[in-house]
């Protein structure tokens, strides 16, 4: 059945008529030195109707030769909508378009003679709004007194669109601005790049029409001295392992402020200074090595023996002297960049970052580039998600580029053990949408209740300091991914282990808080099945419009009882810089069938076993302003349900990919790696991980271990 439509065409068309003449009026008044080749910017905004990708104003677009360049999230209360109950603002997108100013005069001219028949009318009808970009959108948090500004400043240009930046230089100087093109880089559709400019000429400088976004330029953010108010507990000795790491051959990268060429970590850890690295900082390369000892051997221990690194560090000295001034900013990620271009790793951890809470609006250049080094899924990268949980409202969300969709952003819990909480500083989500999420999870990190006990590389001898940040819990966390790893070799894909990480979470406080919930302390909780449980992992690639069956482990024999389902569902993607809406390019539908032998005859597709809610909307809808659809494009999605034994038969998964560009559908797109654990836990049934290995002899293959790692219990 053809979908209804809030405006008729002609409705639609009068409605816009005067918007259109507006907005080709604003776009006309704009400086001429300010729209390279005559070519300006203007929004079009999507009513709510009108969001999923097969909407796209294609039609209307190609009409008036228009381009689309970026788009953002935006909540809109339209003037009319189908739905017979009155409802007040909801999500929508603004479209970003692009092209000659007389594109737009044409249009305002012709539009009033357009009828039914005329091309790209029909696109009308999903138009709510349409207008010149305002100057005054495009800045962000500028402080109100006068002074000369360090910005970050984003355009709307490809690495080819030489024309563009050009003329921004030009008319940048005009206004007596120094944009800083050395230090320029690309993500997706935009271009970021420093710019000193005085205050009170923003507004001018906002009015060049391929100026997405200028703010202030963050600092790089360190360690944040979270526990140096906190009365100091006594230090004590350790002993350090003597052995090599369990896998040498499996290395990490660090990027951090280094590691002093005396460490005590030294027999674990090869200190590389990244190209263009100035003189080292004595406190950068603290946390470097407090960094480094979280991530060899987790929090250390009074009176227990320390336990063998499963593998060794490559510590990238990013950090310099410079550190902290304006510009520094761009060179840390340059350095981050070239490493990982350059060099093959699993395993990366991040604990520095701009000092810069999250955008809903517009992505930041650090979070941009960190996401497309990973979206090939072959690089399981820990980022901390920063120290401003305990700041005032909006400036406590998680920092970038902690909001990656590609990555595993880590918060601090406050204790090891039983009671515990996200610890007070440790930065908050809601992420962004998509990535609403964040952060991913909590792992122990220290609090004034229990430090995190790191290498007291101050000391001859071996001794520890308390400390306490996200800066500690990420590496803590990737450390058990790498234990995971160093168990089971190359079985295991870097998705499939941060699956696993999500999978085994203990649930705990508000989303927003502590993510997926508090990983595990020990490697045992990932590589053993306790009794009544049985884990399968399925891990590979999906094609763009493939369906996927996944079975859910079950043995032969019914289970009786109440029986709990968990699934965890990670997989990478490209991403588009300029749309944060429709930031990620691949996203799923997962339909979840119970029991074969049950059939929906008022389905589309009757001859399937019926569905049942799993991954549902609600636990991703934590404010009205996310997409309705947005679900369908989370990269990790995790849930449990508990089903009755009697209700499950050859019980499955669907999985089916579906792929967009820029907001669009695409037929372009690549194949996207994926990994999905499955969790079937029966009080009922102690032996039920051997009853699922005999149920499937050929499809299921047991993991075996590698090498074999004595594991600890909390008790120990």
């Amino acid at each position: 059945m053809d979908k209804k439509d809030p405006y008729t065409v002609a409705t639609a068309r009068d409605r816009l008529l005067p918007m259109v003449a507006q907005a080709a009026a604003d776009l006309d008044a704009l400086p001429d030195n300010a729209c390279p080749h005559d070519e300006a910017i203007a929004v079009v905004t999507l009513h709510p109707e009108f969001l999923a990708k097969s909407y796209f104003p294609g039609a209307l677009l190609r009409e008036l030769k228009l381009e689309t360049v970026g788009s953002r999230p935006v909540v809109v209360k339209p003037e009319k909508t189908t739905r017979t109950k009155e409802r007040g603002a909801e999500p929508s997108t603004q479209l970003f378009v692009a092209g000659p100013r007389k594109a737009f005069r044409t249009w305002s001219a012709e539009l009033a003679k357009w009828t039914e028949g005329s091309p790209g009318a029909e696109d009308l009808t999903k138009v709510e709004s349409f207008t010149a970009f305002p100057p005054k959108d495009k800045l962000k948090t500028i402080p109100e007194e006068s002074q000369r500004l360090l910005l970050e400043v984003a355009l709307h240009a490809t690495a080819g669109a030489n024309y563009i930046l050009q003329d921004f230089r030009a008319y940048a100087g005009w206004l007596g601005a120094e944009a800083d093109f050395e230090r320029r880089f690309y993500a997706g559709g935009l271009c970021f790049l420093p710019v000193r400019a005085d205050s009170d000429t923003l507004t001018e400088l906002a009015k060049f029409s391929f100026l997405r976004v200028a703010r202030p330029m963050p600092r790089i953010r360190v360690l944040q001295p979270v526990v140096r108010s906190w009365s100091r507990p006594e230090a004590f000795r350790v002993e350090l392992p003597e052995e090599e790491a369990v896998d040498p051959q499996l290395r990490v990268a660090v990027f951090d402020g280094g590691i002093a060429a005396d460490s005590h970590l030294a027999p674990w850890v090869a200190s590389h200074d990244a190209a263009g690295v100035g003189e080292a900082n004595e406190d950068y390369l603290e946390h470097g090595a407090a960094v480094t000892s979280a991530l060899l051997f987790g929090p250390l221990g009074k009176n227990r023996n320390t336990e063998r690194p499963y593998v060794k560090v490559d510590h990238y000295r990013v950090l310099d002297e410079k550190t902290g001034e304006d510009e520094d900013l761009y060179d840390v990620l340059k350095r981050i960049k070239t490493v990982m271009q350059s060099e093959k790793y699993s395993f990366m951890n991040l604990s520095i970052g701009p000092d810069e809470p999250i955008d809903d609006d517009d992505i930041h250049g650090w979070t941009a580039v960190i996401d497309e080094l990973l979206s090939e899924g072959d690089v399981l990268a820990s980022i901390a998600v920063g120290n401003g949980g305990d700041r005032p409202l909006m400036y406590n969300r998680i920092q970038v580029p902690a909001d990656c969709v590609n990555g595993l952003s880590v918060g601090s819990a406050d204790v090891q053990g039983e009671g515990w909480r996200r610890a007070v500083y440790s930065s908050v989500g809601p992420g962004r949408s998509p990535g609403v999420v964040k952060p991913d999870l909590l792992a122990f990190g220290g609090s004034e209740r229990e430090p995190f006990w790191v290498l007291d590389e101050g000391e001859a001898d071996v001794q520890v300091r308390p400390e306490a940040g996200t800066s500690f819990a990420s590496p803590s966390t990737l450390r058990l991914a790498t234990g995971i790893r160093a168990h089971f070799g190359s079985l295991l894909g870097p998705l499939a282990i941060k699956a696993l990480l999500v999978h085994c979470t203990e649930t705990g406080g508000e989303r927003h808080e502590t993510g997926w919930g508090r990983t595990p302390a020990t490697l045992e909780d990932f590589v053993l099945c306790p009794d009544g449980t049985a884990r399968i992992v399925y891990q590979g690639e999906l094609t763009p419009g493939q369906y996927l069956r996944a079975r859910v482990p079950l043995p032969t024999e019914q289970l009786t009882g109440m029986v709990t389902i968990r699934a965890t569902l990670c997989y990478a993607t490209k991403v588009d810089s300029n749309h944060p809406g429709n930031y990620t390019r691949a996203g799923v539908d997962i339909v979840f069938r119970p029991h074969s032998k049950k059939f929906d005859r008022k389905a589309k597709d009757p001859s399937n076993p019926a569905t049942d809610t799993f991954f549902q909307l609600k636990e991703f809808s934590t404010e009205k302003e996310l997409r309705r659809d947005a679900h369908k494009w989370e990269t990790t999605l995790h849930r449990e349900k508990a089903k009755r034994g009697s209700s499950l038969h050859e019980t499955a998964f669907d999985i089916h990919y579906n792929a967009r560009e820029e907001s669009a559908a695409t037929n372009r797109a690549d194949k996207v790696r994926y990994a999905l654990v499955i969790s079937v836990i029966s009080k009922n049934e102690p032996n039920l991980y051997d009853q699922v290995v005999r149920a499937f002899p050929t499809q299921i293959r047991p993991l075996q271990p590698v090498v074999q790692i004595p594991v600890r219990t909390r008790a120990q």
